[in-house]
Formats: C-alpha cells, sequence, structure tokens
C-alpha cells in the first residue's frame, strides 16, 4: 500500500479535528527545508542559484523541532537543497520521529547508500526519490549522466534494508506519456512503496523557464500519462482526488497554508514556490497577516497554471474527508 495505515489513520484523525474545531485554514504537511545547497542543478528548482552566504547557512535541529511544535503538521516533508549535506541530518530525523512525526525525506539519492547506516527503518520515515522519468530524460532534467542509475542502486539497497521508499516525479513540458508509463512499470517492478508526481511550475529562481506546462497542457497530458493506472496496478502516493484534479475531472481552489514552508529565512509567503510576502518569523506570524485572498487560479498572475501538489493536495484531502463516500474511496485507495 502506497500510505502505511498508521499514517492514514493519524492524518485522517487530525483532518477531522481541524474540522470539529471548525478551523478554515490549517497545515497538512509542513515543507522543512534545512537548507538550501545541492549537488545537483535541476532545470527545474534554482535553490544554488543563491549566494554562497545563503547557500553556506543551515537550520539546527534545535529551529526545526521548534518549528515542527509551533505548525503542528503531523508530516513533515524534509527537502532542500540536498538534505542528506546537512551536517546534522540525523539528530533532525530522529528528532523528528521521536515527536510522532511522519517524515518524507526528499533526496536525490546521489549519496543516500553510503548514508543509510545514520537512519534506521521506521513506519515513520520514507525516503521520497527525486526521479523525473526514465533514464534518459532524468539525467538530462539534472544535467548529469548517471544519476538514474546511482539512484536506483540506492532504491534497491535501502528496499533491502527494510526502508520504506517512494518516488517523486515532476513532469515538465515534452515529456512523452509513454516514457512515463514505462518508468512506473519499471518502479513498480523495483518494489518502490508509491510513486508521487506533479505538473512543473515556473519556480522564480529555475534556471529552464521553457519546460514548464500550461494549465489546459497539465490536464490533456495526465489524463494520457494516468490512463493506464487502474490496469497497470501503479500505487500512487496522492489522494485520488488530486489525480482527479490533474486529469481536469475536479476542480479545486489553491490551499497554500496545507503545506507551509520553513527554511533558513522563516516561514516563505505565500508558498514554497514564490516569496512575494517575504517570510514570517513565526508560524503564527505566517497564518495570520498572510493576505490570502491575493492567491490562486483568478486572483494572482504565478498562481494561473499551477497544479502542484503543494497547493492542491491538500485541497483534495480536505474533500476527501466531506462525505462518506468520498472517505471509502479515499480509505480503499490507501490500501491499494
Amino acid at each position: 500500500m502506497a500510505i502505511p495505515m498508521k499514517q492514514a489513520l493519524a492524518v485522517g484523525k487530525y483532518v477531522v479535528t481541524q474540522k470539529l474545531k471548525r478551523n478554515k485554514r490549517y497545515p497538512l504537511v509542513m515543507m522543512l527545508e534545512p537548507l538550501f545547497r545541492c549537488n545537483l542543478n535541476c532545470m527545474g528548482c534554482g535553490k544554488i542559484q543563491y549566494s554562497e552566504e545563503i547557500l553556506n547557512k543551515y537550520l539546527s535541529p534545535e529551529q526545526c523541532f521548534a518549528a515542527a511544535e509551533e505548525c503542528g503538521a503531523p508530516v513533515i516533508s524534509i527537502a532542500g537543497g540536498e538534505p542528506l549535506i546537512h551536517p546534522r541530518i540525523k539528530e533532525i530525523v530522529d528528532g523528528l520521529i521521536a515527536r510522532k512525526k511522519f517524515i518524507y525525506f526528499c533526496t536525490n539519492a546521489l549519496l543516500l547508500k553510503r548514508k543509510l547506516d545514520l537512519f534506521t527503518p521506521s513506519p515513520h520515515l520514507v525516503f521520497s526519490i527525486h526521479l523525473d522519468g526514465v533514464k534518459e530524460h532524468h539525467d538530462k532534467c539534472v544535467d548529469r549522466e548517471g544519476v538514474f542509475d546511482i539512484a536506483m542502486d540506492a532504491i534497491r539497497e535501502a528496499k533491502r534494508r527494510g526502508f520504506r521508499v517512494m518516488t517523486n516525479s515532476t513532469v515538465f513540458e515534452g515529456v512523452s506519456p509513454e516514457d512515463m508509463h514505462r518508468f512506473f512499470d519499471q518502479m513498480t517492478e523495483a518494489g518502490v512503496d508509491g510513486m508521487m508526481i506533479s505538473p512543473g511550475y515556473s519556480y522564480e529562481k529555475a534556471p529552464n523557464q521553457d519546460k514548464f506546462l500550461m494549465r489546459n497542457r497539465t490536464k490533456e497530458l495526465f489524463r494520457k500519462i494516468l490512463e493506464p493506472a487502474d490496469k497497470r496496478k501503479w500505487a500512487f502516493n496522492h489522494s485520488p482526488f488530486y489525480l482527479d484534479f490533474l486529469k481536469g475531472e475536479r476542480d479545486y481552489a489553491c490551499t497554500p497554508w496545507g503545506t507551509p514552508n520553513y527554511n533558513v529565512f522563516g516561514w516563505q509567503r505565500p508558498c514554497y514556490l514564490f516569496e512575494e510576502q517575504g517570510h514570517a518569523k513565526t508560524f503564527k506570524e505566517y497564518m495570520e497577516t498572510t493576505d490570502w485572498d491575493k492567491y490562486g487560479a483568478g486572483r494572482h498572475v504565478k498562481c494561473e497554471n499551477c497544479m502542484m501538489h503543494c497547493g492542491y493536495e491538500p485541497s483534495a484531502v480536505n474533500d476527501s474527508m466531506a462525505s462518506p463516500r468520498n472517505m471509502l474511496r479515499s480509505l480503499t485507495s490507501a490500501l491499494r
């Protein structure tokens, strides 16, 4: 199953509690970026475009724990940059697991095999490996040959040691649906525990801006990419309602507060993808002083073509709790 029952129940309980409290806005996944430095220069990211002064900054474990406690989200995505570069990453992961958080550890896997000894298999930890598709395509996206093979070797070793592993893929303009089908089959055969997939968005520091998808093109492409999903039994680590949204079968408003981003500058406003309102010092300030009504499709030019999971997966999860029928479908998908 893509999502462990323990995690599905914990997140479900959390969402129900928020609804009972009549909280209109609440975080679901906290995106933690303890550093921006990376050992790749992917075309859709550009974090290493920051100055050396910023790239040399690291969040301490204590800062990470305080942010997690303040935010309260049940799931934490540790990203970056490349988090395996962080000199105290073991302390951060162990401390968050001790606080009963479910960790998605995002990595390009270049260092993963040699650093697996830092970690212990746990239902609270999953390695989320960045792979944007089949070997030729992925190595082109990260601008380095051989990265796909290194990642696959790390996946096999992590699985051998009992770790949960999933993949995280960004779909850019020009990708072939048939190649994505081949990629999903390959990952399924490799025994990954789930796959995440999202359309590329024009992250403002990305070095290559001509590969991002427009909204209509996203729907057209994802209908073709996901068409064989049920027959080929691919396990996606998404709400089925988010996958419906990508295909244009549902329409949601963006909920950027559902995946708040905390990094070396503070809480990024309005979301992970751009920082129009700067950074807040506290989560309370982030939630209460960000002008949320300015953002989303039809409200802000930078939001028009975004369909990324960081903004719309929380919307889909909220919809999954809207009725018994939706809850049943969501649970059935998680248990598949």
